[in-house]
């Protein structure tokens, strides 16, 4: 059985790789440059850029916007996500409004985050946090609501204060949940990482795309288009060991 759970995501990197190839091959009767989009120009790309350190100034700088855009989702969707499982009236009032604006496309922001807060990193954190903020505050808004309510009534008649039953009742009775979010936040983060790179900045991965369009770099580009992907499934990797271990704790 261990060999098998290797040997077919293999198989299925493979298959997608063959694909690429085929597909790269029927483009070039029509278009001579998609050669540059094959597997292998594609793969020499990568070990240079990997190897010349060409492409990590960019991927630290993405990750570091990830992180910032992370912690600041965090630090607004669970107080958010508490306050409207406890509260019912902060609920009905706030639901039609967070239901809205969940459903407006973070990059339809973009305009208006460069008018306010410039060009540079500012409006990048703006549109990864706002995109981030949504699952991370409903999914703990859900844990509080599934909490056990007896756990709630035996802290008041201990007389335990609004911070106490926060702090140490529900915090820790929802990480599941906030760990849930935060696996989903990241996700949408890293989708609208490339894009949100696109308004005026110097470095990072989506600057990195447009900067190989501009130079007709095309293996380049393919080569870190890869990268990305490489990079969002090893992140998603680390969230969802991380969301395991806490569940097996």
């Amino acid at each position: 059985m261990t060999a098998v759970r290797f040997v077919l995501p293999l198989i299925g990197l493979a298959l997608a790789v063959l694909l690429w190839q085929g597909g790269t091959l029927l483009l070039q009767r029509n278009m001579v440059i998609a050669s540059a989009f094959a597997p292998v120009e594609s793969a020499v790309s990568l070990w240079h850029l990997i190897s010349g350190g060409e492409i990590w100034p960019h991927v630290f700088v993405s990750l570091k916007r990830v992180a910032i855009g992370l912690l600041l989702a965090v630090l607004i969707g669970v107080p958010l996500g508490v306050l409207t499982g406890l509260s019912k009236r902060f609920a009905q009032g706030t639901t039609p409004l967070f239901q809205f604006l969940r459903m407006v496309s973070p990059l339809s922001w973009m305009p208006l985050a460069v008018m306010v807060l410039g060009v540079g990193d500012a409006p990048v954190y703006f549109l990864l946090a706002f995109a981030a903020v949504w699952p991370i505050l409903l999914n703990t808004a859900a844990g509080v609501a599934q909490l056990d309510p007896n756990w709630l009534l035996l802290a008041r008649s201990l007389s335990a204060t609004r911070r106490e039953i926060v702090l140490r009742i529900v915090l820790p009775g929802i990480t599941e949940h906030i760990l849930t979010g935060v696996r989903l936040a990241i996700g949408i983060i890293w989708i609208v990482l490339v894009p949100a790179e696109m308004l005026g900045v110097s470095a990072g991965l989506g600057y990195f795309i447009l900067d190989t369009r501009d130079r007709l770099a095309y293996s380049e580009l393919m080569a870190a288009i890869v990268l990305i992907g490489a990079l969002g499934y090893a992140l998603d990797h680390l969230a969802r060991t991380a969301h395991a271990k806490w569940l097996h704790r």
